[in-house]
């Protein structure tokens, strides 16, 4: 599973979650086959990315550069966490946020 921007999402893909629009409406369940009318459905709904079966992968673990311990990457987390505290940190903007803070921080000896 992996997010595909909607640009680069081709007719025949398969769904590997649901895809809402931007209010939470459900447009089309995982396991669909996309066609060309459902991807100027998403267009239409503001969807500007949807989980694709077979493409990328989820695991934050992947996306951590070689250079990064995990451990210290773990810990710069947790210091950040107080500034994240008033947000939704399951939200995957904020999510990112704070990984990409966190990445910075271990990267640049800020730590």
């Amino acid at each position: 599973m992996g997010k595909v921007a909607i640009e680069n999402i081709e007719t025949g893909m398969v769904l590997a979650s649901d895809v809402h629009d931007r209010t939470g409406r459900m447009l089309l369940g995982a396991g669909a086959e996309l066609t060309q009318k459902h991807l100027v459905i998403f267009r239409t709904w503001g969807v500007f990315e949807a989980d694709i079966a077979g493409q990328g992968s989820d695991d934050a673990a992947d996306q951590i550069p070689a250079d990064v311990d995990p451990h210290e990457l773990a810990a710069v987390e947790q210091a950040l966490t107080p500034l994240f505290l008033h947000t939704n940190r399951s939200h995957p903007v904020i999510a990112e946020l704070m990984r990409l803070a966190a990445l910075r921080k271990v990267q640049h000896g800020t730590v």
